[in-house]
C-alpha cells in the first residue's frame, strides 16, 4: 500500500503563480478591469514564491514565467481599462445607436459615428483617418 505523495506549500508555490498568471490573462481577455486586480494578485504571488523556492532546492522556471505572463496581463488589461473609461461615453452612444439598427446600412452609420466620435478625443488623428476592420 502507497501513501499520496504530499506536496508540501513551498513546493507548489511556482505551480500557483503560474496558474494565477493564466488566469489573469484569461481575466484581461474576458474583463479587463477584473484583469487588473487579478494581475496584481497573480504578480505579487509570483514574486514571492521565487525565495520560497530558492529556500528549498527548486528551479524557479515557474515563478518566472508566473512574473512575466502577469506583467503583461498588467500591462495590457490597464491599456484597455483606460481606453473603455477614456471612450466610455462614445461607447456607450454607439451601444445605443447598434440597438436601433435594423439593417446594415444602419449598423454601418453606427460604426461611423463612433468612429468620428473618437477622432474629436483623439488630437493626434486626422479627420477621416480612424476605420475599424471590423465593427466593435
Amino acid at each position: 500500500m502507497t501513501l499520496p505523495v504530499q506536496v508540501r506549500p513551498t513546493e507548489s508555490a511556482g505551480r500557483r503563480a503560474l496558474w494565477l498568471a493564466v488566469t489573469a490573462v484569461v481575466m484581461t481577455l474576458v474583463l479587463p478591469l477584473a484583469g487588473v486586480v487579478m494581475a496584481i494578485f497573480a504578480l505579487v504571488t509570483s514574486i514571492r514564491a521565487i525565495p520560497a523556492l530558492r529556500s528549498v532546492p527548486k528551479p524557479v522556471g515557474t515563478a518566472v514565467a508566473g512574473i512575466v505572463l502577469s506583467a503583461g496581463a498588467l500591462l495590457v488589461s490597464t491599456g484597455v481599462t483606460a481606453m473603455q473609461f477614456y471612450f466610455g461615453d462614445e461607447l456607450a452612444a454607439y451601444t445605443e445607436c447598434g440597438k436601433g439598427a435594423g439593417t446594415v446600412s444602419a449598423q454601418n452609420e453606427c460604426v461611423e459615428r463612433l468612429e468620428r466620435a473618437m477622432e474629436k478625443k483623439m488630437p493626434f488623428v486626422q479627420p477621416g483617418q480612424l476605420q475599424f476592420p471590423f465593427p466593435p
